[in-house]
């Protein structure tokens, strides 16, 4: 990207592999699509990294967005530098920017999201079975509700000096996504009303308590397959 991004619309991508201390064999993926201005992220687990379902995730992710999605940037991983993708994009006007190879600050705001909203909250268990990725994907919904509604972030906006004469970042003051997409003034009506809607329903202890749930369940089913493995703190 030759200049900073200024208005919501542009989203980083990523894919985290649930594949616990061995990529062999076929395992679960979760494709995360961020708005590196908003912040607004969004997570959705799929099978593998075959196109078929790389492309399903891509079309969810374009339909859920808060804003029409303006632009595309990802790393060179397979699952993205294909002519499936590709092709979707451009069919789609949705123009594509590539990372550098093994320059991992070109995607920075995503890659920050797969260790605190992933990872964190999803492990490093391999998983595998249809049952898991629903369970994701229910956890995933929560995780979305908590991390976009209701947990203000800050965002380096500039560069300053201490008295020792160090660089130091200069941070705006912390809002939520959603609160930065209606400052933004780019949702329309419709949506705005409706993220409305859900952020008055939302109950953190229910979120919180259900996350908790989930993650057991994800826990007992794959702690047979990787033995050894502890969730991340």
């Amino acid at each position: 990207m030759d200049a900073p991004l200024t208005v919501p619309g542009f989203l980083e991508l990523d894919t985290v592999a649930h594949c616990g201390h061995s990529l062999k064999g076929e395992f679960l993926r979760t494709l995360t699509g961020t708005d590196p201005v908003a912040g607004w992220t969004m997570l959705r687990t799929i099978r593998n990294n075959a196109y078929v379902h790389v492309h399903g995730a891509l079309e969810w992710m374009v339909k859920n967005a808060p804003v029409p999605v303006a632009g595309l940037d990802f790393d060179n991983g397979s699952e993205f530098m294909n002519w499936g993708v590709i092709a979707w994009a451009d069919k789609k006007e949705i123009p594509v920017t590539r990372g550098r190879p093994y320059k991992h600050n070109d995607n920075a705001h995503v890659e920050q999201r797969n260790g605190d909203w992933v990872r964190k909250h999803a492990f490093r268990y391999r998983y595998e079975t249809e049952a898991e990725m629903t369970l994701l994907n229910e956890l995933w919904d929560f995780v979305m509700a908590r991390k976009n509604h209701l947990l203000p972030c800050v965002k380096a906006i500039d560069w300053t000096h201490t008295a020792a004469g160090r660089k130091k970042r200069v941070y705006d003051k912390p809002r939520t996504p959603y609160q930065r997409l209606l400052d933004a003034g780019v949702l329309d009506e419709k949506t705005r009303a409706r993220l409305e809607r859900e952020h008055a329903k939302l109950n953190p202890a229910r979120i919180t308590r259900r996350i908790n749930q989930i993650q057991q369940q994800l826990i007992e089913l794959a702690a047979a397959r990787t033995q050894g493995t502890r969730p991340a703190a």
